[in-house]
């Protein structure tokens, strides 16, 4: 067991096992008496009363617990007896039953996994419950999605981003409605499962980056709701603002920011995941909702201070890892520095790059394409850093909600029909090779269709129907990572649009790190329905331009045109503003991309 020490017992909350019992502490300003019952007394609501601390806070040792018992709070505040889980509860038996004493100590096998740098990082998100299912319509697991990472480590992403696993209302969730945040979602295995997910992740190559939701908690099945029995204007007691400031879109349950022991609840929770799970980063959903009420004008000061507070501390404890912000408002302040007033994260998801791209594909007709609105999507950056985003064509947000799958989009009716393979692997090819961290969304690499739904799991006979698919996910993707020595200009943050043909639909651009043969990279682009050849485009300089994808090729799937393309010896020529030119051969909608070989 784990034996919690003086000074942890001194200000730690929760549930704290040591060497003589388990001692508990937990915030409750306005109560008159608490009491923590459980299996170690039976449940007597008298047995073990709770000394009064300052600030509000209520502490006792009882030697009778011991990891593994079940234990509430009864809370008494005038007439009300409350019976409330733990706020700081590790683990819960459900979201309606009781906290559990948790050991939070693990034989992590020394484990001491570092993220890559954040330019050679690929995102794979996920939803633990749809990933891989368990047969009889449970949710999948931790356990069932460890049985997917061969897939992931061959597809060659690098990052695992796992939708929210705290601990939801019911078994079948997206899991941002959180009722625990401290615990880990039993239907998912709890939180031995999910350590057990993360050291082997780590095995085999992968960072895990969580999702974790703090614009607000429930509405459902939430303990949290007037705690310990005060409120005011009928709202949520003491860990939520009870006026205005407490709506949402998501029930009138936002955090109040501005009160010392919600901060310290929230900024404990981050680092929670950090320091006991050993997570790689944080995904924080939709911080327009912390640091506003309702959206643009009506800020909150304080919920910026607070993101502020959690991410410079976090940069300063773990460099290297991640905060990612979901904003979509394009507010370059939420990924400055803290020291400049920005509010520190490492990045953000965004809304320049996924919203332009997905009405490129999906545009049924090439004449209303807009590649100068593809050209503004590649070229944005927040701050002057590619990499402070995160660029996508898919993601739960944009295949739900009335929304679907970029297939779905393209092709209701036949979502992998020649459009929609040849339209969706087009945007996923320009996520691959623009500058950002790219992302994709589970089942993205092999054609799932339809919309995303906490209770449809993923298609896993796709992966074989729809192998040369996955084949060219795995090519773009090792080509974005440089695996082969030859493209490492797509590791790099510099792009330049040297080819836009709107009346054509053809674009084309230049990618480098540092230049050189084996750096600079040309990407061609063909948004059209009609093949070209001996189109003529600038080059970088003179010489021999490998063709290292050709995503016309019929390898990857029959349906398409096998348009034939070769490599190119670029001549001496000012052309499209470059100091040299060549002649290409492109299919319908199609991404060629070329290289040099690097010298020997």
């Amino acid at each position: 067991m784990a034996s919690a020490t003086s000074a942890t017992r001194q200000q730690g909350m929760g549930a704290l096992p040591f060497e003589q019992g388990v001692a508990f502490r937990v915030w409750a300003p306005h109560a008159e008496a608490v009491f923590v019952i459980g299996d170690f007394n039976a449940w007597d609501e008298q047995r073990h009363p709770l000394i009064k601390e300052d600030n509000g806070v209520w502490y006792g040792e009882v030697a009778e617990a011991k990891v593994g018992d079940e234990y509430r709070y009864l809370i008494v505040n005038g007439e009300q007896r409350l019976s409330k889980i733990d706020p700081y509860a590790r683990e819960v038996t459900n979201s309606v039953g009781n906290g559990l004493v948790h050991d939070p100590t693990f034989d992590w096998q020394g484990d001491s996994f570092k993220l890559p740098p954040w330019n050679e990082l690929v995102i794979y998100e996920m939803h633990i419950g749809t990933f891989r299912d368990e047969e009889g319509g449970t949710p999948g697991t931790f356990a069932h999605a460890i049985e997917g990472l061969a897939h992931l480590k061959k597809l060659g992403v690098n990052v695992l981003e796992i939708m929210p696993a705290a601990e939801f209302a019911g078994d079948f969730s997206w899991g941002y409605n959180p009722a625990h945040i401290f615990a880990v979602e039993q239907a998912y295995g709890g939180p031995i499962a999910f350590k057990e997910f993360i050291r082997e992740a780590h095995k085999q190559g992968f960072g895990v980056i969580l999702d974790v939701v703090y614009n607000h908690f429930g509405p459902s099945d939430l303990d949290l709701w007037q705690f310990d029995g005060w409120s005011e204007n009928d709202g949520g007691g003491i860990y939520f603002y009870n006026d205005w400031r407490s709506e949402t879109p998501w029930g009138n349950t936002r955090p109040d920011y501005g009160r010392g022991e919600v901060r310290q609840f929230i900024r404990d929770n981050a680092m929670m995941w950090l320091e006991d799970y050993h997570v790689d980063g944080l995904r924080y959903d939709m911080t327009l909702y912390v640091r506003t009420v309702r959206g643009e004008g009506t800020d909150l000061p304080e919920g910026w201070g607070l993101a502020q507070w959690i991410n410079g501390e976090i940069a300063q404890k773990y460099p290297g890892k991640i905060t990612i912000a979901e904003d979509l408002q394009n507010n370059a302040w939420l990924t400055k520095d803290v020291g400049a007033g920005g509010a520190g994260f490492g990045a953000q998801w965004c809304a320049e790059f996924v919203h332009p791209i997905r009405e490129a594909v999906i545009q049924p007709d090439d004449e209303h394409r807009s590649l100068h609105d593809v050209y503004a999507a590649l070229t944005f950056a927040y701050n002057g850093d590619a990499f402070e985003r995160v660029i996508y064509s898919e993601s739960h947000d944009e295949v739900a909600n009335g929304k679907a799958r970029v297939p779905s989009e393209i092709a209701p009716d036949d979502p992998t029909n020649f459009f929609a393979q040849k339209r969706s692997t087009l945007a996923a090819g320009l996520v691959f090779t623009c500058p950002g961290i790219p992302m994709l969304f589970q089942g993205q690499e092999f054609l799932q269709g339809g919309w995303f739904q906490d209770t449809v799991p993923l298609d896993w006979d796709l992966t074989d129907e729809y192998r040369g698919v996955v084949r060219l996910y795995r090519d773009l993707i090792r080509l974005r990572l440089n695996r082969a020595g030859a493209t490492r200009g797509l590791c790099g943050r510099n792009i330049q649009t040297f080819h836009l043909n709107e009346p054509e639909n053809v674009l084309a651009y230049h990618r480098w790190d540092n230049h050189g043969a084996g750096d600079d990279v040309v990407v061609v682009v063909n948004l059209s329905n009609t093949h070209h050849e001996g189109y003529k485009i600038g080059f970088p300089c003179t010489g021999d331009w490998k063709l290292r994808l050709n995503s016309d090729w019929q390898g990857y799937s029959p349906d398409f045109k096998n348009h034939p393309s070769a490599d190119v010896a670029a001549k001496e020529d000012d052309y499209d503003n470059l100091p040299a030119s060549g002649e290409i051969s492109i299919g319908p909608y199609t991404m060629l991309i070329y290289s040099q070989d690097p010298p020997q």
